[in-house]
């Protein structure tokens, strides 16, 4: 059974998305830790971080980068926290979470922000714009 983010990368249910390329996608995760959490995948399904060849690997991390750069100055916070845990959904991901204290980055199990669906939309449309600069 294909991952719930291989269905978001075969169009099969929405995503707010923030960048795309031919290997990787980014989008807003909908249960945020803060605001502007973004998701940055490999659009191929590998279970575990550590088994994903070399190349799609260091790609992965330059394409997480760019995005962070994006997400930071669309959304004020002193840093982007880089968090890779593996087991919540079974597809290599990267979380991407701006934050101003630990406080902000702390898995809890559920969403930490509510955002609505037109505050997600109108957030990824911020960070689209700063994608383009």
């Amino acid at each position: 059974m294909p991952s719930i983010f291989t269905r978001i990368v075969n169009g099969e249910i929405p995503c707010h998305k923030i960048a795309e390329t031919e290997d990787y996608l980014a989008f807003l995760d909908v249960r945020p830790q803060a605001k502007g959490h973004t998701l940055c995948i490999t659009k191929q399904e590998i279970d575990y971080i550590f088994d994903v060849e070399d190349e799609l690997y260091a790609g992965l991390w330059l394409f997480a980068k760019k995005v962070s750069h994006a997400v930071k100055k669309a959304v004020p916070c002193k840093r982007i926290a880089v968090v890779v845990i593996g087991d919540e959904v079974r597809h290599t991901h990267i979380h991407l979470i701006p934050f101003n204290s630990l406080e902000d980055v702390r898995f809890t199990g559920s969403a930490k922000v509510n955002l609505s669906a037109d505050e997600l939309r109108d957030l990824a449309a911020r960070i689209v714009a700063e994608m383009a600069e």
